[in-house]
């Protein structure tokens, strides 16, 4: 990860037939585009990579979330259950399409804690969005069986898993529906893109039609088009859909590097006893995007982190606890409701109780974490070496913190 270190001759060759055409719109130009339709092959692949009935291309993974939540009808004043770990993009969307933002505790799968989500359903609660960061799965099972117990949706944000999967199923096909975004960090870059996925007809003709100002694209000609329903711009174009598609033929080639890299750091890190990782809930599922492991306590990593940083070795590290983008302890903005339009009543009382809501649970565990990114340009070399340097410092810090004990 991401895939743009890998970047080469196959995207330039897609990019290049849709320069030859002059037409960078996914929608219509039937003549002048000779055939060359990017975004309508890319979803086709998507598909049959997957394993899911339909996709719809958008413009990012917000618009795919955001779409999603728009085709399952969640709206005004009902209640989507997340993770207090995620990035900001998940809550961005609910708060889009009016709905309500109720915030969980993770466990050490770093995903959605199934006796959280059980604890937070009201009346009000419509859907229920597990968030698979860095490239691992969430506990599909008992969300699914929550869902099924209280008749709500399962959407998956699966923006930050492409290629990951969950007993034999790809991440983001398992639910009512699923997102995905190829933005330039994601194991698939389109540069900015995104994908809804789903096996429902009602749910994808939803999509296609929201994504594109409403139209019903039943005939062959824009103008003619009927809006059975309020559309939004959440179109993907022609040239970031040519870079997926060379991107998604080169996936299986990606995961097979990152899982080859992940292995080698992993076992590096295993030599000290006092790291322990993330819980997987299926180890030949995950994606290897990033190796997530835990210190024993928040004054030992945060002692760990700025011993990388001094010695300038913490570049591809992820201390999540104090960072502004991915866990709830930094979301201020969200926390006072600092929109530039007014919120509804719902949200703002809902986003007003984040300030008095207890997530030590969670901080807990964020605040032991580092999460480490597999590259996919690294040496088996340089890999030696970085975990070698990280497992240092690691000692060193343990060896103070134990003789000062």
């Amino acid at each position: 990860m991401p895939g743009f270190e890998l970047f080469g001759d196959e995207e330039r060759k897609e990019v290049n037939d849709v320069l030859e055409t002059g037409i960078l719109m996914r929608y219509g130009f039937d003549g002048p585009r000779k055939g060359i339709w990017k975004a309508q092959e890319l979803e086709k692949v998507i598909t049959e990579t997957f394993g899911s009935k339909y996709a719809q291309l958008v413009s990012s993974g917000t618009a795919a979330l955001t779409t999603a939540l728009a085709a399952l009808g969640v709206g005004a004043g009902d209640e989507v259950i997340m993770p207090s770990f995620t990035f900001v993009a998940s809550f961005e969307a609910v708060l889009s399409v009016g709905a309500v933002p109720v915030i969980v505790d993770i466990d050490e799968s770093l995903t959605l804690k199934p006796e959280a989500v059980r604890k937070a359903i009201t009346p009000k609660t419509r859907c229920i969005m597990p968030v698979h960061m860095c490239g691992s799965m969430a506990n599909l099972d008992a969300l699914t069986q929550i869902c099924n117990e209280h008749k709500l949706f399962l959407l998956e944000d699966a923006c930050q898993s492409i290629g990951a999967s969950y007993k034999g199923r790809a991440l983001g096909t398992i639910g009512h529906a699923g997102a995905f975004s190829f933005d330039f960090v994601k194991t698939i870059t389109c540069a900015e893109g995104g994908a809804v996925l789903t096996n429902s007809e009602d749910i994808y003709d939803k999509c296609d039609g929201y994504s594109d100002h409403g139209h019903d694209h039943m005939g062959v000609d824009r103008g003619a088009d009927l809006h059975p329903f309020i559309g939004y711009n959440f179109r993907i174009s022609e040239l970031h859909a040519a870079v997926g598609l060379a991107q998604i033929r080169k996936l299986d080639t990606f995961l097979s590097i990152q899982k080859k890299n992940h292995t080698i750091l992993k076992n590096i890190l295993l030599q000290v006893p006092e790291i322990s990782f993330r819980v997987i809930l299926d180890e030949n599922g995950d994606s290897c995007t990033f190796l997530s492991w835990f210190l024993p306590t928040e004054e030992i990593t945060r002692e760990v982190v700025s011993e990388l940083k001094a010695r300038n070795i913490y570049a591809g590290n992820f201390y999540w606890y104090d960072n502004n983008w991915h866990y709830i302890r930094r979301w201020q903005h969200l926390k006072n409701a600092n929109a530039l339009g007014a919120l509804n009543n719902a949200q703002t009382a809902a986003l007003s109780r984040l300030n008095d809501t207890d997530f030590s649970a969670s901080d807990a565990i964020m605040g032991r974490c580092i999460s480490t990114l597999i590259n996919l340009s690294s040496t088996e070399e340089q890999l030696q070496e970085k975990g070698n340097k990280i497992v240092a410092v690691v000692r060193e810090v343990l060896e103070k913190k134990l003789a000062v004990v």
